[in-house]
């Protein structure tokens, strides 16, 4: 078979090689940059029609107590409303607002990394799910704040052409608008694998290797225990100092941990059955680096048991490099199962 490699470490065949799934030969699709801004208000104009956003916000130099906040399609009118829980605290809403958001401020806030999927019908709502890391006070003495938050749209005659932030932050700050449609059928994918780590045999660690060091990192991990309980801490370029803190829910109770040798767990509850998180991270070289993970652990087999969650924000203290290498470690009386695996992607 001829291997032909392309941008990403992707892979196609011959024409007559690649099986024929119903999309045009050549094709792969997954999110595709659409457009950024940089600045104190980031604006993204013309932003093509997509069926389904991401929008990766990286404010720099937060104002101290303000929020996170944007527009679509220049609409200042009382057009949307939002649901957001901070820390863990009793939901907040606003109806007839003036604008949506990501991130509601108090405080000291520092850097900002926030991450929103926006569903985008041109006749329905425009309905959109964010979740949120501020760093707060420099340095692992201080956990970081965390923040959900569900929001629409009510304009149901248009797609989204325009993201335009309302907060002003700092010169650096960031808005990425990404972009994903069934149809698509382009090869210039924004995350770009940078490893794919399987375990062979059981053990104590998952390690990615020496990784390039990109701005935007998309971690994921499956893990299944043997021989009792495994946890899954995650550590940076292997620093297993008291680099780190991290602010939990688990299962809706609220904690914080302080000086810690990990960002955080890629696991929910007890560790004994099969676990899967989902992260993202910023990775600027001179500031903390910020994470947004989400787990599940699926606990008793069948229907009968639900599954624990776990929604964590965490940051490492290091500004002096960039993370190139994530390795998840287990803590416990038991190991990581074969089969358990870890993936990272990425871009700038």
């Amino acid at each position: 078979m001829t291997i032909e490699w392309l941008a990403g470490n992707r892979i196609i065949g011959t024409t007559a090689e690649r099986p024929n799934f119903g999309l045009p030969s050549g094709s792969v699709g997954g999110w595709v940059e659409l457009g950024r801004s940089t600045g104190t208000l980031p604006d993204i104009s013309s932003i093509p029609d997509k069926r389904y956003y991401m929008l990766l916000n990286n404010g720099r130099s937060w104002t101290s107590g303000s929020n996170s906040s944007f527009r679509f399609n220049s609409d200042t009118g009382t057009n949307y409303t939002f649901r957001d829980s901070r820390n863990g605290a009793a939901d907040y809403t606003e109806t007839s607002s003036a604008r949506t958001l990501d991130y509601i401020g108090t405080g000291s806030e520092n850097e900002l990394f926030g991450v929103s999927y926006i569903s985008n019908l041109a006749a329905k709502e425009k309905l959109l799910v964010s979740s949120s890391v501020v760093q707060k006070t420099a340095g692992a003495g201080t956990a970081p704040s965390r923040d959900e938050v569900v929001s629409k749209w009510s304009n149901t005659s248009a797609a989204i052409n325009r993201i335009t932030a309302t907060s002003t932050a700092g010169a650096a700050s960031e808005y990425v608008i990404l972009g994903w449609d069934p149809a698509d059928t382009h090869t210039t994918n924004f995350w770009e694998e940078l490893a794919s780590v399987e375990l062979g045999t059981s053990g104590d660690t998952i390690d990615s290797g020496t990784i390039t060091a990109k701005k935007y990192l998309w971690v994921q991990c499956f893990t299944k225990a043997t021989g009792g309980t495994a946890t899954a801490s995650i550590r940076y370029n292997s620093d297993s100092g008291s680099n780190y803190s991290f602010r939990d829910s688990d299962n809706g109770s609220e904690s914080t941990s302080i000086n810690e040798s990990r960002a955080g767990y890629f696991n929910a509850g007890s560790g004994t059955t099969n676990q899967f998180g989902n992260a993202f991270i910023v990775n600027n070289s001179a500031n903390e680096k910020l994470s947004i993970v989400h787990n599940i652990n699926q606990n008793a087999a069948g229907a009968g048991t639900a599954p624990s969650r776990r929604d964590t924000v965490a940051k490492w203290n290091n500004t002096s490099s960039q993370i190139t290498s994530i390795q998840v470690v287990n803590t416990a009386a038991g190991s990581f199962d074969t089969g358990s695996i870890l993936k990272v992607w990425g871009s700038d």
